[in-house]
């Protein structure tokens, strides 16, 4: 298989996403949409990848890195246009050999299998081949001029005649090149254009008159859609849910409500998890074989085992870990703990940085304080404890194995394996005191006028 060198442009402003945060940096299904771009390009097989940027950059150079520690950087010094952008990438394409696929960093679609319809089409002996797809409304985007498999020219659509407007199959966002043949077009392109910008449309009449062989092939709409607004944003968002409540249907798991659902780029279902509506996952979500979600519930960073039940309106926060058969009910959250094998946190509850022992029950109310202010401290429940409703656990504590604590406690010492802990006020009953502060109350009522 020929190696693969993917340049994604990414030096442009994106001014009408009316954000300080960089276009590309804005994330569909949690995750940026350059790394969409990055990762598709990855699982295409490509060996080298170089992002081309903007001067000053460095919140998305940083933000990339930490997607793909392997990605070269180059900058686009003065923005003159697409194939100039591309020209900065020269001491990377210039030693490559096999494809070159030039690929604008704006697509969160895009996948491996969409990269593969242009280097499918390099194996096959076209010497390049340009991405199209048939967009529902074409106006606006450049026409793809064919003659069967080959691809004569790209129209932009102000430039087209009437006649080239009516072709639907329009340019997307993908270029591919053996290397040599880009190496022999890429310094070709000129700026004789109103906008005096050097653009990579071009490199496809160039490389018919230097004789080379180009050719297109045809994507999905829903797979190449970019992103220049929010409402493009949004649009891209539904589309990538979409796709990712089909993969969880089709990989066992049942959603009763899918249009409700809302998963991460990375979550994984096992089969025959029962997700119920308006359950939102966050990125870094493992979930075992038949696990319930209940509805309205909010998970993120959270890995949780075979049989597990969570919800309804529960939350899992990052560092939660769930074990076989556990147990985490209506409005309760979790974060940075284990819930061991078959323990039970069922309802309006907190636990923090903890561990919950295998077959422990948690009362209601209950509360690890695990944060004095400036430092977080770790409470250790054992296994078999039961912990009363409305319990403080203040940490750092230790509750030991079998351990019982009263309701209402504030426990603030360990308590020992098997030991009952009662911390709170004994309580006093005055008999008929009750009705004397009635009384009293109701007479400084009458005295107010009330």
């Amino acid at each position: 298989m020929a190696s693969l060198t993917a340049i994604i442009l990414a030096a442009g402003e994106g001014t009408r996403m009316r954000s300080k945060t960089p276009k590309l940096l804005h994330k569909v299904a949690g995750f940026p949409i350059i790394g969409h771009v990055v990762t598709a390009a990855r699982d295409a097989g490509a060996n080298q990848i170089a992002v081309i940027t903007a001067p000053g950059a460095e919140e998305l150079r940083t933000a990339v890195a930490n997607i793909d520690e392997n990605v070269q950087f180059y900058t686009q010094e003065v923005a003159r246009g697409t194939a100039d952008a591309a020209k900065a990438a020269r001491p990377l394409f210039e030693s490559a050999d096999g494809y070159i696929t030039v690929v604008y960093g704006d697509h969160p679609l895009l996948t491996g299998d969409v990269f593969r319809l242009v280097t499918e089409k390099l194996d096959a002996g076209w010497d390049s081949v340009i991405l199209g797809f048939e967009p529902k409304d074409p106006t606006g985007y450049g026409r793809l001029v064919t003659e069967g498999d080959a691809l004569k020219t790209i129209v932009e659509h102000k430039d087209a005649s009437e006649e080239q407007r009516k072709i639907g199959l329009c340019n997307a966002c993908i270029l591919g090149f053996r290397a040599e043949t880009f190496g022999a077009v890429i310094d070709k392109v000129g700026n004789d254009n109103v906008q005096n910008e050097f653009y990579l449309g071009d490199l496809v009449p160039l490389a018919n008159q230097a004789g080379y062989k180009v050719s297109y092939a045809v994507a999905e709409e829903a797979d190449v859609i970019g992103v220049n607004s929010r409402a493009q944003l949004a649009e891209a968002e539904g589309l990538m849910q979409k796709r990712l409540r089909n993969r969880a249907l089709v990989g066992g798991a049942t959603l009763i409500d899918p249009e409700t659902v809302y998963f991460s780029y990375d979550t994984t279902l096992g089969q025959d998890v029962l997700v119920e509506p308006g359950v939102w996952f966050g990125p870094r979500v493992e979930i075992s074989d038949n696990v319930t979600i209940k509805a309205w519930s909010h998970i993120e960073g959270a890995t949780i085992g075979t049989g597990a039940v969570i919800g309804p309106f529960a939350r899992l926060r990052p560092g939660s870990r769930l074990a076989e058969d556990a147990k985490v009910g209506n409005f309760v959250e979790i974060k940075n703990a284990e819930v061991e094998q078959g323990a039970k946190v069922n309802h309006l509850t907190y636990i923090g940085d903890a561990r919950v022992g295998a077959r422990a029950n948690i009362g209601a109310g209950t509360i690890t304080c695990n944060y004095d202010g400036v430092n977080k401290h770790f409470t250790d429940i054992g296994a078999d404890t039961f912990i009363g409703s409305n319990t403080a656990l203040v940490a750092p504590v230790k509750i030991g194995d079998g351990a019982s604590i009263a309701a209402g406690s504030t426990i603030t010492r360990d308590v020992g394996a098997d030991e009952l802990a009662i911390a709170r006020s004994r309580q006093e009953n005055k008999p008929g005191y009750a009705a004397k502060i009635r009384e009293r109350n109701l007479a400084l009522k009458k005295s107010k006028g009330k």
